[in-house]
């Protein structure tokens, strides 16, 4: 596996800095247990109708669903480990729990679902827009361009291997429209969108501000759609999130360019300008950007991070159904952040370098990962070659700043 023998490679080793309790994103009360209903349904219940006694050898956290167990293992400087072994459990379960309600997610420009299971674990689909190998038409704007949930799934993985780790985990699913979102929608709204094409195909629409009416229909076949189930994040209430304007957000205008377009000095006054004149905040942007130029995204308006550990945290990495939409043609103005400010994390910089390499190499490492995926092929083999170009591309930034 070449996963396995990157992750074995000493820059995947690096310590995170040592957790201590006011690193993590929740304190647990370590006597707190969970326990299935003794009726047989899968729901789980807190220790006040617990059982009082676990099983020999059990500690409480091994009676929390796994959804739970990736929320508590949050922290400052991860969302998960390198070598988590909540993953694969996580993953599975996002492909197979049975799902017991479906509500449009409000807001957002296209149409999204969240899905319940029986543990209380939630996560959110985005469903199958357009198919592997179509690409984006070269007369679209960015911000019309269509979601696709395989980038969604894609990101992820490659989130991962350059050891980023904060994008949620996210797999691919096959969804019954009739049972798994209409015959068990709660939502009003969304159950008046569904129809039967003239294919004989269930379909629905919902409610969104784009690609919301009959002409953008999703439909089955006749009714089984694809779509990416992300893991969701603590819920708000529970667990605040800061959304950061990036300084290097584009016009979302069709003639108006931003000042960054315009002013090749621009990363001096972001440099002066909180929370990017200290630490290492400008860095981890210059991180999620390599990421995006790696997958062609070019709609990163903005980004979030954890209100709890202020502004010496990662970035969340979230919405990145714009990517992998083009093979054909690079997006060079998504590096503008690292090509005005030439700065680079060391740590990244040599890991960029390690993917170039034979052994290593991000396009094959990428392509093991996604062949496990429920709806594998999820990228078309054009986007994984795509991916080494534009490495490189990156490589050549870095290596006119250090020339320079």
């Amino acid at each position: 596996s070449k996963l396995a023998a990157l992750f074995e490679h000493p820059l995947y080793k690096i310590p995170v800095p040592e957790v201590t309790e006011k690193d993590k994103l929740f304190i647990i009360n370590p006597m707190e247990k969970f326990s299935l209903h003794s009726s047989g349904s899968d729901e789980w219940v807190s220790s006040s109708k617990a059982e009082t006694l676990l099983p020999t050898g059990k500690t409480a956290y091994d009676t929390y669903p796994t959804w739970l167990k990736f929320h508590i293992g949050i922290n400052r400087y991860e969302l998960y480990p390198r070598q988590d072994p909540l993953l694969p459990t996580l993953l599975q379960d996002l492909a197979t729990q049975r799902i017991i309600s479906s509500v449009q997610k409000s807001g957002g420009t296209q149409l999204k679902l969240i899905m319940t299971f029986p543990n209380y674990g939630q996560a959110l689909f985005k469903p199958m827009k357009q198919t592997r190998d179509q690409e984006t038409p070269i007369d679209f704007f960015y911000f019309s361009d269509f979601e696709r949930h395989n980038a969604e799934i894609a990101a992820f993985h490659l989130d991962r291997i350059l050891d980023f780790r904060r994008i949620p985990p996210v797999s691919g699913r096959l969804v019954n429209i009739t049972k798994e979102i209409r015959d068990i929608t709660t939502d009003k709204k969304l159950a008046k969108t569904f129809f039967i094409s003239p294919a004989g195909n269930v379909c629905f629409y919902g409610e969104c501000s784009y690609y919301c009416s009959t002409e953008h229909a999703l439909c089955g076949k006749p009714d089984q759609l694809e779509g990416s189930m992300a893991a969701l994040l603590p819920d708000k209430t529970l667990a605040k999130r800061r959304s950061w304007r990036s300084p290097w957000r584009r016009s979302y205008h069709k003639s108006k360019k931003a000042e960054w377009e315009l002013n090749p000095n621009y990363c001096a006054q972001v440099r002066e300008t909180p929370p990017y004149d200290r630490g290492h905040r400008l860095l981890d942007l210059i991180d999620m950007t390599i990421l995006d130029f790696l997958m062609g995204n070019m709609d990163r308006h903005h980004y979030e991070t954890f209100e709890k550990f202020g502004n010496d945290t990662f970035l969340l990495h979230l919405d990145n159904g714009r990517g992998f939409g083009t093979h054909s043609r690079d997006e060079p103005s998504i590096l503008a952040p690292l090509q005005q400010c030439c700065s680079i994390k060391k740590s990244t910089y040599l890991r960029l370098q390690l993917l170039a390499t034979q052994p290593y190499r991000l396009s094959d490492v990428l392509r093991e990962v996604l062949a496990a995926d429920p709806l594998a092929p999820v990228l078309a083999e054009p986007h994984l070659q795509a991916l080494d170009r534009r490495l490189g591309k990156v490589l050549v930034v870095v290596g006119h700043c250090l020339a320079r």
